[in-house]
Formats: structure tokens, sequence, C-alpha cells
């Protein structure tokens, strides 16, 4: 039997990223995305209803999330469900479900006040590329040079 796993999630950050080292010295970057739900049981009363996602980014993504985001800002995260467990210090085993990113972009929104930010999008490989912000350039194909 297949499995999969992938979560794409666009939401604004409650708080500013949090930046840590393990021991080891690698970085690690936990947050918290609220994404509006479209129907809401408060629809009636004018309340929207948010859910509220742990997310946590390793190594060059937990420094570019820290660097790049604040409290407020809207970003995409595509990555994975992960269910961990510990021991808090007083002894009761805690839980947690969280995304694991594999990707974080930003992303605008309508009432952005167009600061002039850089566009920073990580590539599969934890690298950033920047984007001009210009529509890609297509070439023109003639239809009848398709192979199908």
């Amino acid at each position: 039997m297949a499995s999969f796993n992938k979560v794409i999630l666009i939401g604004n950050l409650t708080a500013d990223p949090e930046l840590k080292q393990t021991a080891q010295g690698t970085s690690v970057c936990s947050f918290t995305l609220a994404i509006n739900r479209r129907f809401s049981r408060n629809a009636d009363q004018g309340q929207p209803t948010a859910d509220f996602i742990s997310v946590v980014a390793w190594r060059e993504r937990a420094e570019f999330v820290a660097k790049y985001f604040k409290k407020g800002r809207p970003l995409l995260v595509c990555g994975q469900l992960q269910n961990r467990s510990w021991t808090d210090a007083q002894g009761n085993k805690r839980y947690i479900t969280e995304v694991v990113a594999d990707e974080i972009t930003f992303v605008e929104n309508k009432n952005s006040s167009g600061d002039g930010a850089p566009s920073y999008t990580p590539d599969a490989y934890g690298s950033h590329s920047a984007s001009a912000g210009s529509a890609p350039e297509f070439e023109e194909v003639d239809d009848n040079s398709l192979p199908f």
C-alpha cells in the first residue's frame, strides 16, 4: 500500500519566528500559522474562525524564515505532517502534531503596501532565488510542430 504525506498551507504568522540552534549547531525555527476557515460556526455572528498550525523548519529554511518573516506576514508552507512526543520537566508525556517544512515562500496579500520587499523562493536544495516580479517569458510554439 502506498503512503502520501504532503501539506500545503497559506496563512499568517501569529508571532515572530523563533530561531534556535541544536547542540550540534543545526538551525531550527518554530512558528505558528493562523489559517482562516472558509466556513465557520460563528459566521452568522461575523466572527471568523481560524486554525493555528505549528510549523518547524530546519537548516537554511529556518534561517530564511527568521530573516525575512515577521508577525502577521503571510507565507506559503509545503511540507509533511509529523507526530512526536517528549517528556516535559514535570515528567508529563507531551505530544504534538506539526508540519515539517520542505518549502517556504513569500505570499503577497491583497492589502500589501508594496513596500518593495524582495521576493525569495527557496528551491528544493535550500538555496534562494530572487524573482524580479515580472511575468515569465514564454516561447511561441506552432501547434503543427507538436508531436501529439
